[in-house]
C-alpha cells in the first residue's frame, strides 16, 4: 500500500513537471521576437587557380591560411620543354629575319665586285674591237685586205659592244632588292615567325602563376612534386570582395528591404558591428517544412537575401560563420 502510494506521488509529481515546461514553452513562443534582426551565415565565393599548361608542381609559393597580394607568386611548374620551345621559335625568327634582310639588299658586295669585274673585262675586249676595226676599214681602203676580213671586225666589235651592254645592266640587277612578290613572301614568314615566338612566351609565363587579386588562400590541392594535368586548381583562393553573407526573411518584411540598402552584422568576437550592403534579393520563394502550400503555411514563405561588406571588413569573418543581421 505504501509503495502504491508513493509511485502515485511521483507520478503526479512527473506531470506537474511535464505541465510546468509545456506552459513555459509556450510562454516563450509567444514571447514576441525583435522584428529588425535575423540570423544568417557567411558564405564564399572561391576562386581556382590553375594553369593551362600541364606540368609537375616544382615550387609553392603559398600555404593554406596565408593572404596574398596581387602580383605574388602563387606556383610555379616544370618549364623544360617551354623553354626549349621558345629558344627554337627565337632562332627560327632570326633565320627568316636575316632571309628578310638578304632579300631586301640585293647581292653582296662580293658577287657585285664579280660583276664590276666581268664588265671591265669586256670594255677591254670592247675597246680591242673598236681599235682592230679602225685599222682594218684604213687597211681596206687602201686595198690591203678584203672585205670579209672588214665584216669579221666590224662583227667582233659589235658583240664586244653589246657584252659591255650585258655585264652593266647585270650590275645594275645586282645592286637591285628582290621582286615586291617575294619581299612581301618573306615578310609574311617572319610575321609568322613571330607568331611562334609570342605563343611560346605565353605557354612559358603560363608555367608561372601569380595572384590576379589578393586574397587568403583557403586551400591547396597538390603539393610539390605532384603531376599537376592542365586545367586542374592548384589552389582555392577566397579575395575579400567575395565574401557574403546569406539570411532569410519572411514573406511579411521582405518589403523593408532593397538592393544597396545598409545592413549590419553582428557576430561572436567581433568587436564592433560590421557594416554592408544588400547585393541580392531572391526572386523565388521557399519554405520551411512542411511544404504543403495552404492560407496557414503561407506564413512559413522565405525568401533569401545576400549583403556583403566592404572588403576590409570582410576579413573579420568566416566562411560558415553564423552572424545576427539587423537594419540600421
Amino acid at each position: 500500500m505504501s509503495t502504491s502510494h508513493s509511485l502515485g506521488k511521483r507520478l503526479q509529481r512527473s506531470s506537474v513537471l511535464v505541465i510546468a515546461s509545456l506552459c513555459y514553452l509556450a510562454l516563450a513562443g509567444c514571447t514576441p521576437n525583435n522584428d529588425n534582426d535575423w540570423q544568417g551565415y557567411v558564405e564564399g565565393e572561391y576562386v581556382y587557380v590553375a594553369s593551362s599548361q600541364a606540368g609537375r608542381l616544382d615550387h609553392l609559393s603559398v600555404q593554406r591560411g596565408q593572404q596574398v597580394a596581387s602580383g605574388g607568386p602563387l606556383f610555379m611548374l616544370e618549364s623544360g620543354d617551354e623553354i626549349a620551345a621558345r629558344r627554337q621559335a627565337q632562332r627560327q625568327l632570326n633565320a627568316t629575319q636575316a632571309q628578310l634582310a638578304d632579300i631586301q639588299s640585293g647581292k653582296r658586295p662580293q658577287e657585285q665586285q664579280v660583276t664590276r669585274a666581268q664588265l671591265a673585262q669586256a670594255r677591254a675586249t670592247a675597246t680591242k674591237a673598236a681599235l682592230q676595226l679602225s685599222r682594218d676599214q684604213i687597211q681596206f681602203q687602201a686595198g690591203g685586205i678584203a672585205k670579209q676580213q672588214l665584216d669579221d671586225s666590224r662583227a667582233a666589235a659589235e658583240t664586244a659592244a653589246a657584252q659591255v651592254r650585258q655585264w652593266q645592266s647585270q650590275l645594275a640587277v645586282d645592286r637591285l632588292p628582290s621582286r615586291d612578290a617575294q619581299i612581301r613572301a618573306q615578310q609574311a614568314q617572319v610575321a609568322a615567325a613571330q607568331a611562334v615566338l609570342e605563343q611560346a612566351d605565353w605557354k612559358l609565363a603560363q608555367k608561372t602563376v601569380t595572384a590576379t587579386r589578393s586574397g587568403l588562400v583557403f586551400d591547396t590541392m597538390y603539393r610539390e612534386g605532384e603531376w599537376v594535368a592542365a586545367g586542374n586548381p592548384v589552389l582555392r583562393m577566397l579575395p575579400p570582395e567575395n565574401v557574403k553573407i546569406r539570411f532569410f526573411v519572411p514573406e511579411t518584411t521582405l518589403g523593408r528591404f532593397k538592393l544597396n540598402q545598409a545592413v549590419t552584422l553582428g557576430c561572436d568576437g567581433c568587436e564592433a558591428k560590421v557594416a554592408a550592403h544588400i547585393s541580392y534579393i531572391s526572386t523565388e520563394s521557399e519554405y520551411n517544412p512542411p511544404i504543403i502550400y495552404s492560407n496557414q503555411s503561407r506564413a512559413k514563405l522565405v525568401y533569401m537575401i545576400e549583403a556583403r561588406p566592404a572588403p576590409a571588413d570582410a576579413l573579420k569573418l568566416h566562411p560558415g560563420q553564423p552572424v545576427e543581421v539587423r537594419l540600421p
